[in-house]
Protein backbone atom coordinates (compact mmCIF):
# COMPACT_ATOMS: atom_id res chain seq x y z
CA UNK A 1 0.00 0.00 0.00
CA UNK A 2 1.18 3.56 -0.70
CA UNK A 3 2.38 5.06 2.30
CA UNK A 4 0.30 8.00 1.97
CA UNK A 5 -2.56 5.84 2.39
CA UNK A 6 -1.24 4.78 5.89
CA UNK A 7 -3.72 5.73 8.78
CA UNK A 8 -1.93 5.79 11.98
CA UNK A 9 -3.01 6.72 15.43
CA UNK A 10 -2.03 10.29 14.94
CA UNK A 11 -4.17 10.42 12.17
CA UNK A 12 -6.92 8.24 14.12
CA UNK A 13 -6.23 10.92 16.81
CA UNK A 14 -6.33 14.20 14.91
CA UNK A 15 -9.57 12.68 13.57
CA UNK A 16 -11.22 12.78 16.69
CA UNK A 17 -10.54 16.10 17.35
CA UNK A 18 -11.84 17.11 13.83
CA UNK A 19 -15.10 15.46 15.05
CA UNK A 20 -15.11 17.57 18.55
CA UNK A 21 -14.87 20.44 16.23
CA UNK A 22 -17.75 19.90 14.31
CA UNK A 23 -19.86 19.39 16.88
CA UNK A 24 -19.24 22.78 18.14
CA UNK A 25 -20.01 24.09 14.91
CA UNK A 26 -23.20 22.37 15.05
CA UNK A 27 -23.45 18.90 13.75
CA UNK A 28 -25.64 16.83 15.41
CA UNK A 29 -26.36 14.14 13.18
CA UNK A 30 -24.10 11.14 15.33
CA UNK A 31 -24.11 8.99 11.93
CA UNK A 32 -22.47 11.50 10.06
CA UNK A 33 -19.83 12.52 12.75
CA UNK A 34 -19.18 9.04 12.60
CA UNK A 35 -18.44 9.13 9.05
CA UNK A 36 -16.22 11.89 9.20
CA UNK A 37 -14.33 10.01 12.01
CA UNK A 38 -13.96 6.79 9.59
CA UNK A 39 -12.78 8.48 6.28
CA UNK A 40 -8.84 9.44 6.25
CA UNK A 41 -9.01 13.22 4.59
CA UNK A 42 -5.27 13.37 4.61
CA UNK A 43 -5.25 10.26 1.85
CA UNK A 44 -6.98 13.14 -0.34
CA UNK A 45 -4.62 15.77 -0.13
CA UNK A 46 -1.17 15.84 -1.57
CA UNK A 47 1.34 14.28 1.50
CA UNK A 48 2.76 17.69 2.44
CA UNK A 49 -0.65 18.82 3.69
CA UNK A 50 -0.76 15.36 6.26
CA UNK A 51 -0.52 17.57 9.40
CA UNK A 52 -3.55 19.97 8.11
CA UNK A 53 -5.31 17.17 6.84
CA UNK A 54 -7.20 17.71 9.94
CA UNK A 55 -8.37 21.10 10.19
CA UNK A 56 -11.41 22.63 9.21
CA UNK A 57 -10.59 23.92 5.70
CA UNK A 58 -10.55 23.95 2.27
CA UNK A 59 -7.26 23.01 0.14
CA UNK A 60 -6.93 23.05 -3.36
CA UNK A 61 -6.54 19.80 -5.10
CA UNK A 62 -5.61 20.79 -8.93
CA UNK A 63 -7.69 21.13 -11.83
CA UNK A 64 -9.36 24.76 -10.27
CA UNK A 65 -10.95 22.25 -7.47
CA UNK A 66 -10.28 22.05 -3.97
CA UNK A 67 -11.82 19.62 -0.99
CA UNK A 68 -14.27 20.51 0.64
CA UNK A 69 -13.93 21.82 3.98
CA UNK A 70 -15.36 18.87 6.38
CA UNK A 71 -17.98 21.40 8.17
CA UNK A 72 -19.32 22.08 4.61
CA UNK A 73 -18.99 17.83 3.81
CA UNK A 74 -20.40 17.49 7.04
CA UNK A 75 -23.64 20.17 6.85
CA UNK A 76 -24.30 18.66 2.99
CA UNK A 77 -24.00 15.03 4.37
CA UNK A 78 -26.38 15.92 7.28
CA UNK A 79 -28.88 17.87 5.16
CA UNK A 80 -28.83 14.98 3.18
CA UNK A 81 -30.46 12.58 5.48
CA UNK A 82 -28.87 9.29 4.19
CA UNK A 83 -29.82 5.71 5.30
CA UNK A 84 -28.52 3.10 4.84
CA UNK A 85 -28.63 1.06 1.07
CA UNK A 86 -29.93 4.51 -0.47
CA UNK A 87 -28.99 5.46 -4.49
CA UNK A 88 -26.57 8.41 -3.84
CA UNK A 89 -25.70 10.77 -6.78
CA UNK A 90 -22.88 13.13 -5.97
CA UNK A 91 -22.55 15.53 -8.71
CA UNK A 92 -18.42 16.61 -8.65
CA UNK A 93 -16.37 13.69 -7.51
CA UNK A 94 -13.20 16.01 -6.66
CA UNK A 95 -11.05 14.74 -4.05
CA UNK A 96 -13.67 11.65 -3.55
CA UNK A 97 -13.60 13.08 -0.27
CA UNK A 98 -17.16 13.66 0.22
CA UNK A 99 -18.17 10.47 -1.95
CA UNK A 100 -16.35 8.19 1.00
CA UNK A 101 -18.37 10.10 3.63
CA UNK A 102 -21.77 8.90 1.71
CA UNK A 103 -20.28 5.15 1.32
CA UNK A 104 -19.41 5.35 5.40
CA UNK A 105 -22.82 5.74 5.54
CA UNK A 106 -23.76 2.82 4.01
CA UNK A 107 -25.02 4.26 0.94
CA UNK A 108 -24.43 3.41 -2.59
CA UNK A 109 -23.27 6.12 -4.36
CA UNK A 110 -22.20 6.96 -7.66
CA UNK A 111 -20.20 10.03 -8.66
CA UNK A 112 -19.62 12.34 -11.52
CA UNK A 113 -16.24 14.36 -12.28
CA UNK A 114 -16.27 16.87 -15.57
CA UNK A 115 -12.28 16.52 -14.86
CA UNK A 116 -10.19 14.41 -17.11
CA UNK A 117 -7.02 14.58 -14.96
CA UNK A 118 -8.90 14.84 -11.89
CA UNK A 119 -11.22 11.91 -12.69
CA UNK A 120 -8.37 9.39 -13.20
CA UNK A 121 -6.19 10.67 -10.03
CA UNK A 122 -9.26 10.21 -7.89
CA UNK A 123 -9.90 6.71 -9.03
CA UNK A 124 -6.83 6.01 -8.58
CA UNK A 125 -7.00 6.68 -4.59
CA UNK A 126 -10.30 5.38 -4.67
CA UNK A 127 -9.76 1.95 -5.74
CA UNK A 128 -7.06 1.63 -2.62
CA UNK A 129 -9.28 2.33 -0.01
CA UNK A 130 -12.63 0.30 1.57
CA UNK A 131 -15.04 2.34 0.69
CA UNK A 132 -17.12 1.34 -2.77
CA UNK A 133 -17.68 4.80 -4.99
CA UNK A 134 -18.86 3.91 -8.62
CA UNK A 135 -17.14 6.77 -10.48
CA UNK A 136 -18.01 8.43 -13.74
CA UNK A 137 -16.56 10.80 -16.55
CA UNK A 138 -18.78 12.44 -17.32
CA UNK A 139 -21.07 16.69 -17.52
CA UNK A 140 -22.88 16.61 -14.38
CA UNK A 141 -26.02 18.64 -15.93
CA UNK A 142 -26.94 15.47 -17.74
CA UNK A 143 -26.93 13.01 -14.48
CA UNK A 144 -26.90 9.10 -14.90
CA UNK A 145 -29.65 8.63 -16.43
CA UNK A 146 -29.05 4.68 -16.43
CA UNK A 147 -28.82 4.30 -13.32
CA UNK A 148 -32.19 6.87 -11.91
CA UNK A 149 -33.90 6.60 -10.02
CA UNK A 150 -31.96 8.11 -6.87
CA UNK A 151 -33.12 8.63 -3.75
CA UNK A 152 -30.23 11.30 -2.76
CA UNK A 153 -28.52 13.61 -5.05
CA UNK A 154 -25.79 16.12 -3.75
CA UNK A 155 -23.87 18.48 -5.91
CA UNK A 156 -20.89 20.11 -4.60
CA UNK A 157 -20.23 22.97 -6.87
CA UNK A 158 -22.07 26.36 -7.28
CA UNK A 159 -25.02 25.61 -9.62
CA UNK A 160 -26.67 28.65 -11.55
CA UNK A 161 -30.61 27.05 -11.22
CA UNK A 162 -31.53 23.43 -10.38
CA UNK A 163 -31.03 21.48 -13.06
CA UNK A 164 -34.08 19.33 -14.86
CA UNK A 165 -32.44 16.04 -15.98
CA UNK A 166 -31.38 15.69 -11.95
CA UNK A 167 -35.07 16.71 -11.32
CA UNK A 168 -36.18 14.25 -13.35
CA UNK A 169 -33.64 11.66 -11.71
CA UNK A 170 -34.58 12.02 -8.09
CA UNK A 171 -37.57 9.64 -6.67
CA UNK A 172 -40.70 10.64 -5.38
CA UNK A 173 -39.58 11.74 -1.83
CA UNK A 174 -36.18 12.13 -3.15
CA UNK A 175 -33.75 14.90 -1.65
CA UNK A 176 -31.12 17.38 -3.55
CA UNK A 177 -28.25 19.08 -1.79
CA UNK A 178 -27.42 21.91 -4.20
CA UNK A 179 -25.41 25.25 -3.59
CA UNK A 180 -27.20 27.77 -5.22
CA UNK A 181 -25.32 30.92 -7.12
CA UNK A 182 -27.59 33.60 -4.94
CA UNK A 183 -28.95 37.15 -6.52
CA UNK A 184 -25.79 39.11 -5.65
CA UNK A 185 -23.33 36.87 -7.16
CA UNK A 186 -20.77 36.55 -4.23
CA UNK A 187 -21.41 33.18 -3.38
CA UNK A 188 -24.40 30.54 -2.93
CA UNK A 189 -26.97 29.40 -0.99
CA UNK A 190 -27.53 26.30 0.33
CA UNK A 191 -30.86 24.99 -0.98
CA UNK A 192 -31.96 21.26 0.13
CA UNK A 193 -34.97 20.18 -2.31
CA UNK A 194 -37.48 17.72 -1.89
CA UNK A 195 -39.57 15.92 -4.39
CA UNK A 196 -43.07 16.14 -3.68
CA UNK A 197 -46.08 13.41 -4.77
CA UNK A 198 -46.97 15.79 -7.19
CA UNK A 199 -44.10 16.26 -8.77
CA UNK A 200 -43.37 19.86 -7.34
CA UNK A 201 -39.97 20.92 -5.44
CA UNK A 202 -40.37 21.72 -1.87
CA UNK A 203 -36.99 24.30 -1.20
CA UNK A 204 -35.68 25.17 2.19
CA UNK A 205 -32.64 27.20 2.54
CA UNK A 206 -29.92 27.12 5.10
CA UNK A 207 -27.96 29.44 4.00
CA UNK A 208 -24.76 31.14 2.81
CA UNK A 209 -21.40 29.24 0.98
CA UNK A 210 -18.92 29.76 -0.95
CA UNK A 211 -18.48 26.87 -3.95
CA UNK A 212 -16.29 26.53 -7.17
CA UNK A 213 -19.03 26.83 -10.58
CA UNK A 214 -20.56 24.02 -11.71
CA UNK A 215 -19.45 23.96 -15.07
CA UNK A 216 -20.60 21.59 -18.30
CA UNK A 217 -19.08 19.19 -20.39
CA UNK A 218 -15.61 17.55 -19.83
CA UNK A 219 -12.60 19.34 -19.47
CA UNK A 220 -8.61 18.54 -19.43
CA UNK A 221 -7.68 21.67 -17.21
Amino acid sequence: MNTHLEDNYRHKGLRKQLVDTLRTKGITDEAVLNAINEVPRHVFLDSSFVELAYQDKAFPIGSGQTISQPHTVAFQTQLLQVEKGMKVLEIGTGSGYQACVLAALGAKVFSIERQRNLFFKTKEILEQLPFKVKTFLGDGYEGLPTYQPFDRIIITAGAPSIPEALVKQMKTGGIMVIPMDNAKGDGQTMLRVTKMDDGSLKKEEFGDFKFVPMLKEIGND
